[in-house]
């Protein structure tokens, strides 16, 4: 608790911003991205394929990924799956001294991120997804339309917004 009982909150990942990958396979984070890895103690991050894009936390949150999971990864197949991929699949990044971090291919193929590409980093409070820009485009085309069917009213009511 911060003064006068206000909670305090530590940076999120928010924005949404367009970057581009060298031949090499780098990628500069913003510095707002920075900022928030630097605040969880760590020049790192962990990386992860899942829902088309490339998924990336911050170390302590990551472990609380993993601690999630392991609650439930053998209770029934699709987490098991979920472990074995998700979690096995995942890189632990560190970040350069220009910002930069080296995308293993095996990652950037897995979400159709080519080197010399253009993508989109978004960030989702938690953690950030690394999108290519072709697959991005069609994500936020079908979020789109499905927004516009009303497909999200009762969450959209929740939230109160």
């Amino acid at each position: 608790m911060g003064i006068g009982g206000a909670v305090i909150s530590h940076p999120k990942f928010r924005e949404t911003t367009q970057h581009s990958i060298d031949d090499k396979g780098r990628l500069a984070l913003p510095p707002r991205f920075r900022e928030v890895i630097r605040a969880s103690g760590d020049e790192a991050i962990m990386l992860s394929y899942l829902d088309g894009c490339l998924q990336g936390y911050t170390l302590p949150e990551w472990q609380v990924v993993e601690d999630r999971i392991l609650t439930t990864a053998y209770k029934d197949d699709n987490m098991r799956d979920l472990r074995r991929y998700f979690v096995g699949g995942a890189k632990e990044l560190k970040i350069d001294g220009q910002g930069r971090i080296t995308i293993p291919a095996y990652l950037r193929n897995s979400a159709g991120i080519a080197p010399k590409s253009e993508v989109i980093l978004i960030g989702v409070i938690d953690h950030f997804e690394l999108w290519s820009l072709e697959s991005h485009e069609k994500d936020l085309t079908v979020f789109e339309q499905n927004l516009k069917s009303g497909m999200y009213k009762e969450e959209i009511a929740k939230l109160g917004l």
